[in-house]
């Protein structure tokens, strides 16, 4: 039972990471020690379990994908998305330089815990480091793409999106945002949707849910393996993405928005960042900043605790 409380309350913290652009719940989930677990989970959502699942026997399925497992961490997230969804975005508009700062210590402090996960830093996962940090940086240089409502580039999107999601380090709501198509997806369609304009939100919904449980599916196949086949090498690529995602939420630099219009109702939405510079250490505002940064740390030093013993009891 305590396990299962566990996992909810680590479902709820990838949950609320996922409100704030930027961040990923995968990064909560790999700093968390349940990224590999999760992963193996994903990927035995195959045929296999589809045909279990035709055939009523749902015991089988249920464990064969790690059910009690998925289930915890689904509610958790759904959960905490529902319930924090409103006060994270109300914080991000009106403190955004504290938010980035918690975020900021939440994820640095995690880098020395996940750099431990690697058994022997040989040339192979120095470079793989090297080559993850280097992705990461390149999002932040991009420039963001011309808005495109093509079935297939859409279902390209819905891909992308999903796997930035499942990597640590990358933001799907963000990659989105650099495809040029954040308004499309994630408000036309919705608002289509909500206002019972169905066949034009399918139009949009339909292939980018189709790409998106496609690259769910063979991303974590994929990863699965990677972990399996080159345990260091993967572990080191991601802390790579973990370690570059450090500069997309370094807490002081501009944000630049876009403006949506949908009749009455305006939304802004980060499309990206400028002018990083040092903090000013007399203002007061530098200082709260900093006890954030604490407080992401101390939080950190907790979930690496839950996570030691959740790795443990795996291993047992």
């Amino acid at each position: 039972m305590m396990d299962d409380l566990r996992r909810f309350l680590k479902g709820f913290a990838m949950g609320a990471a996922n409100v704030i652009p930027g961040v990923s719940g995968g990064t909560i989930a790999f700093i968390t020690g349940i990224y590999e677990r999760l992963i193996d989970a994903l990927k035995k959502v195959d045929t296999t379990t589809i045909r279990l699942l035709c055939r009523l026997r749902i015991g089988e399925a249920w464990i064969r994908m790690d059910g009690r497992f998925l289930a915890a961490l689904a509610i958790g997230a759904g959960l905490s998305i529902i319930s924090l969804a409103r006060a994270l975005e109300w914080c991000f508009e009106h403190y955004p330089v504290l938010v980035w700062a918690f975020f900021f210590g939440l994820i640095a402090a995690s880098l020395p815990a996940v750099a431990r996960l690697v058994s022997n830093w040989t040339p192979g996962p120095v470079i793989a480091f090297l080559s993850g940090t280097g992705i990461a940086l390149s999002t932040v240089l991009m420039t963001p793409a011309s808005e495109n409502d093509n079935p297939f580039y859409l279902g390209i999107c819905g891909v992308v999106a999903t796997c930035s999601m499942i990597i640590p380090g990358l933001s799907g709501s963000y990659v989105l945002l650099l495809m040029g198509n954040y308004k499309v997806i994630m408000i036309d369609a919705v608002n289509d949707l909500s206002g019972g304009e169905i066949g034009p939100a399918l139009q949009v919904l339909v292939p980018v849910g189709t790409g998106a449980v496609i690259g769910m599916l063979v991303l974590a196949r994929l990863l699965s393996w990677l972990f399996h086949r080159w345990h260091d090498v993967a572990v080191a690529a991601i802390s790579g993405f973990v370690s570059g995602s450090l500069v997309v939420i370094w807490p002081w630099k501009d944000t630049l928005k876009d403006k949506f219009v949908q009749g009455e109702e305006v939304t802004e939405k980060i499309r990206g960042f400028a002018n990083w510079h040092l903090p000013d250490p007399g203002a007061g505002s530098t200082w709260a900043a900093l006890g954030a940064v604490l407080g992401g740390v101390a939080v950190i030093a907790l979930l690496e605790y839950c996570g030691g013993r959740e790795r443990r009891n795996e291993g047992k």
